[in-house]
């Protein structure tokens, strides 16, 4: 664990920092998970996940869950449109916790924010908010022209500041090739092995996501736990309505009881 400040000034402890990760960039593996809340991000932290992804609306819920793993926000494009917009959510997350930030954005953004040394990941490969300019859903550099059109994306994100990318559904091969030629800490998701960071959403590796992508693995099967939990919730639900129209429920020991005496008292009080 290494000893750090927040961008909120105060002292926590982190297991992996941005230099750990420029140090051992083509000579360690880490992982990363995407995680959604407080009960989620323990579980990360508990199986010895490395890092954690979560949108930046529920930083502060995910930091309950665990304050040390290397954290990364992700500021969405619908709700912070402007520069300014993106900046202010920026800070705030950071105060919160986080450790990075990632933007999908255009290059001046991700400048804006490199500025203020903000750890930016950016987003390359398949964009699926931006699948329309590829043809809809597909990998992206399986020609030539592609990946080398690719790789100058990479360079040219390097140059705008980004610390770290997020790749996503990229050949195998060309991700291995781009990410020894480049500085930034290469996020891998649906991208082979061949980057820095292994990194799946938390319903395709549990197993919760009924049309998982082609490049996930459910390595446990919460839909299956989920659906008998809701089973039983229904039969205990049914049970309780039959038992309480048939008088089964509450029985004698389900119910306080009164004194006899007192019981007769308040009885002849009644009666005036």
């Amino acid at each position: 664990m290494k000893r750090i400040y927040t961008w909120g000034a105060q002292p926590a402890m982190r297991n992996v920092t941005l230099a750990d990760l420029q140090a051992n960039k083509g000579k360690k593996k880490f992982t990363q998970v995407k995680v959604g809340n407080t009960d989620e991000a323990a579980a990360a932290a508990e199986a010895g996940v490395d890092m954690i992804v979560c949108t930046s609306p529920t930083v502060e819920d995910v930091r309950r869950g665990n304050d040390t793993l290397f954290l990364t926000a992700t500021i969405a494009f619908q709700n912070f449109p402007t520069e300014t917009d993106v900046l202010r959510e920026a800070f705030r997350v950071l105060a919160l916790g986080a450790d990075a930030v990632l933007t999908p954005r255009n290059l001046d953004i991700v400048t804006m924010l490199a500025k203020e040394d903000i750890p930016v990941m950016g987003h390359l490969g398949l964009v699926p908010r931006k699948s329309t300019w590829f043809g809809g859903l597909r990998a992206i550099g399986k020609t030539a022209d592609e990946a080398f059109d690719l790789y100058q994306k990479f360079k040219r994100l390097e140059d705008a500041g980004a610390a770290l990318v997020e790749v996503e559904v990229v050949p195998g091969q060309i991700m291995e090739e781009i990410s020894k030629r480049t500085s930034l800490i290469t996020v891998s998701l649906g991208s082979g092995t061949g980057g820095d960071v292994m990194y799946l959403f938390m319903e395709d590796i549990c197993g919760e996501n009924p049309e998982p992508p082609r490049h996930a693995r459910a390595f446990c099967d919460l839909a299956r736990l989920q659906q008998e939990i809701k089973d039983e919730r229904v039969k205990g639900l049914k049970a309780f309505r039959e038992a309480s129209l048939n008088g089964e429920f509450p029985a004698n020991g389900e119910t306080i009881s009164v004194d006899a005496n007192e019981l007769e008292s308040f009885l002849q009080k009644l009666k005036g």
